[in-house]
């Protein structure tokens, strides 16, 4: 194990991702132990006064969190993280720890809806204006900032429809008017796409998905530049988030193989997503990794690989003819989430407000998880011979 973090820096991201936080673990064992705690004592009044220990009290941090945050922060690229009991966690908190009443926020139009009802309840509330915007905007975004705005915020792969957009285009407007620039940067787990080199200053993941990446814990990031990083921690510690130490452990283990389960994942989305190309039911794929798909070009230019999520439209079909299709699946489950090892389908309609949805024909949104290839196929095969049959 490489622990001098300037050997640590010349490291491949495969290596440091093994390798990251490592030295919280002890007695010669790879894995940090599991930390469950409330009071941590201290040893003198001296102590407890100047709360210089390392370890305060179970919200301030244990060498649980502490191992898994800095790997986050390792793997993002970003000055430190925090762990929140959820992806939407994580949303909410990166925005209320930046934004006040009569500020402005700039919020990317095909962001994960739930953060959109966060934005239009919660934020509404508190006096924040919310503002959506085009996701293919790029440096126009500029002519949306007011003096106010504080927040630019970016989802790249977009939820659902899958939009690229130019993240340094926008994060470099953002900086030119005083503002922040933050993403949510679930799709790429933190590995495909480095925020902090893109120009965002706080990246957020629902590490829920590809992070812990077995379906068994909920569990959000904050990671933040060294710029964004104490207003962050200092909200973070007053409200008192925090999240569970075994699902803070779960999420280290599946850090560990990240790599090789994302390069799965996207090799086997790519096999699915071209045969889907080919199906007469199908009216397009939206997934950026596919040659001339949308978005294609900057996600050539700014990621190093893709993960196992995406949609397809299909032609016009009835309601009845997609539940015929869906209700027999024996591989592809319905439900919400994504990032383990298993493959989901769920129907969708877009949500937009600021730009306006043009086809016609119901949408699919896919995860492909880790099973063989031909057996997806064949499933998706037979779903769409139901989809016929039922028309």
């Amino acid at each position: 194990m490489a622990k001098d973090i300037k050997t640590r820096s010349t490291l491949k991201p495969q290596t440091r991702l093994v390798t990251a936080s490592r030295e919280y673990a002890e007695h010669g064992m790879v894995n940090p132990a599991v930390y469950r705690a409330s009071t941590i004592t201290f040893p003198d009044v001296e102590a407890l006064h100047s709360r210089k220990q390392p370890y305060l009290y179970w919200r301030r941090g244990t060498p649980t969190s502490r191992a898994f945050e800095t790997a986050v922060a390792e793997l993002e690229g970003g000055h430190n993280s925090k762990a929140t009991p959820s992806g939407l966690a994580a949303v909410s908190s990166a925005l209320m720890a930046i934004l006040g009443s009569g500020d402005h926020l700039l919020m990317v139009d095909t962001v994960y809806h739930p953060a959109r009802l966060f934005c239009d309840s919660v934020l509404k509330r508190m006096g924040v204006e919310t503002t959506y915007y085009d996701p293919a905007i790029g440096k126009g975004i500029s002519s949306l900032i007011r003096s106010n705005t504080r927040v630019v915020y970016c989802e790249s792969p977009g939820s659902q429809t899958m939009d690229v957009q130019d993240v340094p285009a926008i994060a470099d407007a953002a900086h030119r008017a005083g503002a922040i620039a933050m993403m949510d940067n679930t799709w790429s787990g933190g590995h495909y796409f480095k925020a902090f080199a893109m120009g965002c200053d706080v990246s957020i993941q629902a590490a829920t998905k590809y992070l812990v990446g077995h379906s068994d814990a909920m569990l959000g990031t904050v990671t933040c530049s060294a710029a964004t990083w104490e207003r962050f921690r200092d909200y973070y510690e007053t409200v008192g988030l925090f999240a569970g130490p075994d699902d803070m452990y779960l999420a280290l283990r599946g850090l560990r193989t990240l790599d090789v389960r994302l390069e799965r994942h996207m090799r086997s989305a790519l096999t699915v997503a071209e045969w889907l190309r080919g199906r007469p039911e199908v009216e397009t794929v939206l997934y950026p990794a596919l040659s001339n798909a949308p978005g294609h070009s900057l996600w050539k230019r700014d990621f190093t690989g893709a993960s196992g999520l995406f949609s397809v439209v299909l032609k016009p079909a009835s309601p009845k003819a997609v539940a015929s299709m869906l209700d027999n699946m024996q591989l592809f489950s319905m439900g919400y989430s994504w990032g383990g090892f298993e493959s989901l389908i769920v129907p969708f309609t877009p949500h937009r407000t600021a730009t306006t949805w043009q086809s016609e024909g119901p949408c699919l949104r896919l995860h492909i998880g880790l099973e063989h290839t031909d057996d997806l196929i064949a499933d998706l095969t037979d779903g769409f011979a139901r989809l016929k049959s039922a028309e």
